[in-house]
């Protein structure tokens, strides 16, 4: 029987060659993995138990990154993506895996990594909180503009390692609320002849359209990316929108007129209506604007808080310091359940937020300061507290890059009797606890891993640390 054409080619451990393997599990940054012989090899855009012929783009001697020639034979694990240009749009990878397929990947990815790297033997890894939505979660979206070759206004995300824009008029993984916006903001904006950003030459005024929606109250904040603000008409054509559209509560201009992949800038003006929105989360109510960060999956990120809260069995005498604390997303609802709490956090602009929040919940027992996190914490004697007192909780919720060596020195000194850590990146994750369980002076008794990204391979993770006795 003649061999398939794949079958045909060359074959062997060198680049350009074909191989046949069985994709075995997913890695941290969403690539199939198999092995052949021994040796890892990682595909984009396979599955577990698919069966594929690879070839080989980069070849070292134990392992390879390939690109899938021909499927074999499915997995039955894969499914059809619900996005038409999935297998185009770098915003999503596994639309092709099963919902519980990515799950076990994600709870894997978080079980090897504290193992391997955090060198702690049968980690405590609980089954990852699943997404209430799998699709349709995300209450914020931001979309490079671009121009078709017919001169068309583009709107979407770029191609996977490129810089090349797949168009969109819908995305099944934002806010369905969101999806008339991005298809008829776009026309308002062919129509006025707005010129667009050019990324290659530095010319043009439109780079960016920012959609976020309360989940909770249903408002709308509509954002556009600009390189100046002399927008012809642009308010004249917010009040037009605020009128078209019930939920759109504000309409703002944000200024990045720099030549980098940054994608805000430093200033916000609102041009219509008011420049936040405002949002219900675990109990609170939180103003968020353009520039605000805030998890993009609302129920799941509470999921998760309400598992800190159940784990840390609050009694009301508590003294909580939030690092990396943010808007107070998470010291917020948490304030209203200990004594006293304190948030610390770099951008001197989520800290003011912070502190409108906490006056917009009547929240009295909680201060927020600005600043390094490695400076403030070993000043916590000048918080205010009595005598004798120290924080007895602390919840770390650092950047992907993880907390600096000197804010886990600072922990091993204060000794608080909790420590719960939330990190996005296993990785780091990893190290950190290390650093903390290696001297004896923590034990990590649970991980409680949470699906905010659907359809990706991020996956978050809060780490939960008791004082050792002695310590």
């Amino acid at each position: 029987m003649e061999k398939s054409a794949s079958r045909r080619e060359r074959q062997g451990w060198q680049q350009g060659n074909l191989i046949e393997l069985k994709v075995e599990d997913l890695s941290d940054s969403g690539d199939g993995v198999g092995r052949v012989e021994g040796r890892v090899v990682f595909i984009p855009d396979s599955v577990p138990g698919d069966r594929i012929a690879a070839r080989l783009v980069r070849v070292k001697p134990t392992y390879a990154t390939a690109k899938l020639h021909e499927l074999l034979a499915p997995s039955p694990h894969r499914v059809r993506p619900q996005c038409i240009v999935a297998d185009k749009c770098g915003g999503c990878q596994w639309q092709s895996v099963a919902y519980e397929k990515q799950l076990e990947a994600k709870q894997n990815v978080v079980t090897h990594a504290i193992a391997r790297i955090g060198g702690i033997p049968d980690p405590p890894v609980d089954p990852v909180l699943s997404a209430r939505e799998p699709f349709g979660y995300r209450n914020k979206a931001t979309y490079p503009l671009g121009i078709s070759p017919t001169g068309k206004v583009q709107a979407g995300y770029y191609q996977k390692s490129s810089h090349k824009l797949v168009n969109l008029n819908q995305c099944p993984v934002q806010d369905p609320h969101l999806n008339p916006l991005l298809a008829e903001i776009k026309q308002d904006i062919q129509q006025r002849g707005w010129p667009i950003y050019r990324e290659k030459t530095h010319q043009g005024q439109l780079r960016h359209l920012s959609l976020q929606i309360g989940r909770r109250t249903g408002e709308i904040l509509l954002t556009l990316v600009v390189t100046d603000w002399e927008l012809p008409g642009i308010e004249a054509v917010a009040r037009e929108w605020l009128q078209r559209y019930p939920q759109l509560v504000g309409v703002c201009l944000n200024c990045n007129p720099t030549r980098t992949n940054r994608i805000l800038g430093d200033r916000t003006r609102c041009i219509a209506g008011k420049g936040f929105l405002l949002e219900e989360f675990a109990g609170v109510q939180l103003r968020l604007a353009s520039d605000t960060f805030f998890q993009v999956n609302t129920e799941t990120a509470e999921a998760l808080l309400h598992e800190i809260i159940a784990e840390l069995d609050l009694q009301g005498n508590e003294i909580l310091v939030d690092a990396y604390c943010g808007i107070g997303t998470l010291t917020l609802p948490l304030a209203k359940r200990v004594k006293q709490a304190y948030g610390l956090e770099i951008n001197p602009a989520a800290v003011e937020q912070a502190r409108e929040n906490a006056r917009l919940n009547d929240l009295t027992n909680v201060a927020f300061y600005d600043g390094k996190v490695e400076e403030l914490l070993p000043q916590w004697e000048t918080w205010g507290l009595a005598p004798g007192e120290k924080p007895d909780i602390a919840l770390l919720d650092p950047p992907r890059k993880g907390c600096d060596r000197a804010v886990l020195d600072t922990l091993l000194e204060l000794q608080p009797q909790r420590i719960v850590y939330v990190s996005c990146k296993s990785a780091t994750l990893a190290r950190d606890l290390k650093i903390l369980c290696q001297t004896g002076s923590y034990h990590l008794t649970r991980v409680q891993p949470a699906d905010f990204f659907p359809q990706t391979a991020h996956v978050e993770a809060a780490a939960f640390l008791v004082r050792e006795r002695g310590h």
